[in-house]
């Protein structure tokens, strides 16, 4: 039996987009965590490494780093080597204003909680940046 429910955030930045979930109570930094070349989480230290970030929807506590970071969304998606969204308890202006410049769907802040807790890896998750509206499909 599926469980769906919906989950409402401050109304973010991008297209609507649906996807599976990565999720990770970690933090996220576009320049220090991935090969961006292979699509992997590639720092050691990250919980996700190893595993592909490419058109995931991707659940984070917060974005580490700065303009690097934010410009290199827009070169992830540029080359088809990009997750298809972000979820973060709560995100920097510079990594929003990334995620605006790459039109990635990009949304924090939470009113049910810890995302990181709500979300689970393999999740169906539906985001709606406009809206501020993520609906969660569970198997």
């Amino acid at each position: 039996m599926s469980t769906h429910f919906e989950l409402h955030c401050h109304v973010g930045v991008g297209s609507a987009v649906t996807g599976e979930a990565l999720v990770a109570d970690d933090n996220f930094s576009a320049r220090y965590d991935l090969d961006r070349i292979k699509g992997i989480f590639s720092r050691p230290q990250h919980k996700l490494v190893g595993q592909s970030y490419v058109d995931k929807i991707l659940v984070f506590n917060t974005a580490k780093g700065g303009v690097a970071s934010a410009w290199m969304l827009h070169e992830m998606v540029s080359r088809k080597l990009a997750p298809r969204a972000i979820l973060f308890n709560s995100v920097n202006p510079i990594l929003a204003q990334g995620g605006a410049l790459a039109n990635m769907a990009l949304c924090d802040r939470f009113a049910e909680g810890d995302v990181t807790q709500l979300i689970q890896t393999g999740d169906r998750v539906s985001v709606n940046p406009e809206l501020g509206l993520v609906t969660v499909e569970r198997d």
